[in-house]
């Protein structure tokens, strides 16, 4: 970051949207040095932003990020035509409904300054669903990050059938001066592919727990002490072409794909709802995980910065 506040070209970022990902976006720009403005029409929007970016302060911090008056530069504007007047950059984060991101964005592009980078923390509309509603729709581009956004690397850059190029390597270079670790999709896909591969592991878990075969807490210690710990430092891919040894991943899939085979049919046989039966289930055993909400997420968050560390992954860029 240069010495006037800047990331990229980016001094000011508007946050559309408080929810968790805005709110947690919001901490880590700050951290990094740009003016902040929110907007969000929820009458406690302050003191909602206020708390959490009071809770993400202690992670910001421990990956060396300065966190001293870190709310001096956040200011709140509940009118969205006035809220990205003065913004380098739009993220946008408001619900998953496409009709008020059409909304939402006719406003932005009406009133934001003609080379303000527009991006939109969507979880699974794509882009150029989004930009029919702008008259230039090759500004508008997905940056999806993976929650928590102040914590976690990855952002997804996903490009729409308009987006122009220099918008998706804006984007790219933002995130990346950002300290995180932007992937750019080579194409559009509903659910992008972190949420996808986290739904398709999701619903087995599902399954294995309305099962009776293990409780949650059971699965999480399996997933942490196999699956989670091997894809933390190889991928699924990876993993796996080391698993075939020698022969590498021609030999896996010669030799160990037949039974992988018959384990996707299977699976695609079964049933997994979240049904009444089911929803209690998981409600009750989440009870089982020995902490409150803010608990739980502070030892996450120490965890997750441990693991990060060891893979180098902090926010050194």
């Amino acid at each position: 970051m240069s010495e006037n506040g800047s990331i990229a070209g980016i001094h000011t970022g508007t946050v559309v949207g408080a929810g968790v990902i805005g709110a947690s976006w919001a901490a880590l720009f700050l951290a990094r040095g740009l003016s902040v403005i929110v907007s969000d029409p929820q009458p406690d929007v302050q003191e909602a932003v206020y708390a959490h970016v009071a809770g993400a302060a202690p992670a910001l911090t421990a990956l060396g990020l300065d966190t001293t008056d870190l709310t001096a530069r956040l200011t709140f504007e509940p009118d969205l035509a006035t809220a990205v007047r003065q913004a380098d950059l739009v993220q946008e984060n408001g619900p998953e409904r496409l009709d008020v991101k059409h909304q939402m964005w006719r406003t932005i592009e009406a009133n934001a300054p003609a080379g303000c980078l527009f991006a939109t923390s969507t979880s699974g509309i794509p882009a150029t669903e989004i930009a029919t509603a702008l008259d230039a729709p090759e500004r508008l581009v997905v940056g999806h990050p993976f929650n928590p956004p102040h914590l976690v690397p990855l952002v997804e850059v996903v490009p729409g059938e308009w987006t122009s190029a220099e918008t998706t390597e804006r984007a790219r270079a933002f995130y990346r001066a950002l300290g995180k670790r932007p992937q750019v999709l080579r194409e559009e896909i509903p659910g992008f592919v972190a949420n996808r591969l986290q739904a398709a592991l999701f619903r087995e878990c599902v399954h294995l727990v309305s099962e009776g075969v293990v409780t949650m807490q059971e699965l999480d210690d399996i997933v942490t002490s196999s699956i989670g710990q091997r894809w933390a430092v190889a991928g699924p891919f990876r993993s796996f072409h080391l698993g075939g040894g020698e022969g590498g991943m021609a030999h896996f899939m010669s030799h160990l794909g037949v039974g992988m085979e018959r384990r996707w049919a299977a699976m695609a046989q079964e049933k997994v709802v979240f049904d009444e039966p089911t929803k209690q289930l998981l409600t009750e055993q989440a009870k089982d995980f020995g902490g409150t909400i803010d608990e739980l997420t502070a030892e996450r968050d120490r965890k997750q910065i441990a693991l990060m560390r060891a893979l180098a992954e902090t926010f050194d860029a």
